[in-house]
């Protein structure tokens, strides 16, 4: 079942969904890496054959191309500037 490229691109589409609900790029990354996967299954050739023969390869995969999916949009969206809000008054204080 994992060596179906229709699996790893569903797989890619919930967790693209599932990232609306938790914000912070933290399931497109994954949903990048099985989209990867599944677009090296769907299209064929030697990598592909190797892929499907071996499940370890084909984590090993999903997890670079998740790092990398993470990293790079990381590095996109960066940190919000005035993501930390200070408080200079206290509302107790009248």
């Amino acid at each position: 079942m994992l060596a179906a490229w229709w699996v790893w691109l569903a797989a890619a589409l919930v967790l693209a969904i599932l990232e609306v609900f938790v914000p912070g790029f933290i399931l497109l990354g994954f949903a990048v890496g099985a989209a990867s996967v599944g677009l090296l299954l769907a299209i064929g050739g030697p990598l592909a054959m190797w892929l499907s023969g071996s499940v370890p390869a084909m984590a090993l995969i999903f997890a670079v191309a998740s790092l990398i999916g993470w990293l790079v949009m990381r590095r996109v969206t960066g940190v919000r500037a005035g993501q930390t809000k200070v408080w200079d008054t206290d509302i107790n204080e009248n």
